[in-house]
């Protein structure tokens, strides 16, 4: 059974563009082994993240985050069963937050910024939808 979950966390102080570079890094080894695959966002501190894959894969792999010291503040915005893989090509793409039209976080939020903390996880994950359709993905499959 696939699975898709939709999370959000805020990253420690001490996490810089070369930890984001580590972490990518590392999901790109790790996820297919895991048979997992997904999508990041990380913009001013915010992570926001899908990841896909059998059930027990993707909460192993959940659990393993919200115990990672660089993460605080973790939520499960959403969870579902899906019929198919939206990121199937990508053990890790990460959407490019400087190509984003700020226009489109107003859509769904108070302000121009990143923020799955202050809306429903419905409307984070067509946020996180539209992010990944609108801003081009960088990285490698």
């Amino acid at each position: 059974m696939l699975v898709r979950l939709l999370y959000a966390s805020r990253a420690v102080p001490t996490v810089d563009h070369e930890e984001l570079v580590a972490i990518l890094r590392k999901c790109k080894v790790n996820n297919p082994l895991l048979g997992v695959t997904g999508v990041l966002c990380f913009s001013e501190g915010i992570f926001l993240q899908a990841l896909e894959g059998g059930r027990a894969a993707v909460n192993q792999l959940y659990n393993r985050i919200a115990a990672d010291p660089r993460h605080e503040s973790v939520q499960l915005l959403t969870y579902s069963e899906i019929g198919e893989r939206r990121f199937a090509g990508w053990s890790m793409g990460q959407v490019n937050m400087s190509r984003l039209n700020p226009a489109l976080l107003l859509k769904y939020s108070e302000r121009p910024t990143l923020d799955p903390f202050a809306v429903s996880g419905s409307v984070s994950l067509a946020l996180f939808e539209e992010l990944v359709a609108t801003a081009s993905i960088v990285g490698h499959p």
